[in-house]
């Protein structure tokens, strides 16, 4: 009797996603927001592309980045005019096309999934929420639940949750902040480029590579895990 082959092992048993312009299309309305609050109190609006790099730090670091130097009073002034603006337009983010099929497909596959994203946890909350992906994950990570991205903090809490070595987890992002959030917590990354970071940008940073749709990333991780 032939001895049945073993099955291939798997190489990435965590997959850990970034939520904003990842997952869902909200790069747009979040650079506008920030773009927003910096006129509304009277500071330089920053660039569509200076806003956009921003995104997946957490806020308070992030407006910091665009308007630096203001007094606590200014920063929560700015922080509430952003907050009234995004909000404005947040129930009608819509996750990306394929981003539920393949959180489905890897979840069915028996993968866990993951998300350290820079929004708050009542942000993330709200996102799941509308999104209907309650459950899906099993594990999540915030901003203000620890360090912001780059920090390795998000990685560590996660894979320590889920008894998941470095080896066998993968970081997914748009952003360069999400990719040096995985070379500093010593996992793999991989860049998608339909968010608010450009490819180029990206690819700086070395990821295992640069995924052009939902389609070749589904493809890719299923190769994979």
């Amino acid at each position: 009797m032939t001895a049945m082959a073993e099955p291939r092992p798997r190489r990435f048993r965590l997959v850990v996603f970034d939520w904003d312009g990842t997952l869902a299309d909200s790069t747009a309305l979040i650079a506008a927001a920030i773009r927003h609050a910096c006129g509304a109190i009277g500071r330089p609006v920053p660039s569509d592309a200076d806003a956009r790099y921003v995104i997946g730090l957490g806020l308070s670091d992030a407006l910091a980045h665009v308007a630096p130097g203001l007094t606590a009073g200014e920063q929560r002034e700015l922080a509430g005019h952003y907050r009234r603006h995004y909000l404005d337009g947040e129930a009608a983010i819509p996750l990306f096309d394929g981003a539920r099929e393949l959180l489905r497909d890897l979840d069915g596959a028996g993968v866990l999934l993951g998300v350290a994203t820079g929004k708050s946890r009542a942000g993330l909350d709200r996102a799941i929420a509308l999104n209907a992906l309650g459950g899906r994950f099993h594990a999540t990570r915030c901003a203000d639940e620890g360090f912001p991205k780059p920090h390795p903090d998000m990685l560590l809490a996660l894979m320590d949750r889920l008894a998941v070595d470095p080896r066998e987890t993968l970081m997914v992002g748009d952003t360069t902040h999400d990719l040096e959030l995985a070379r500093n917590a010593g996992t793999a990354a991989l860049a998608v480029a339909w968010g608010a970071h450009d490819a180029e940008g990206l690819a700086a940073q070395r990821p295992l590579g640069t995924m052009r749709s939902f389609a070749e990333l589904h493809r890719w991780l299923f190769e994979r895990t």
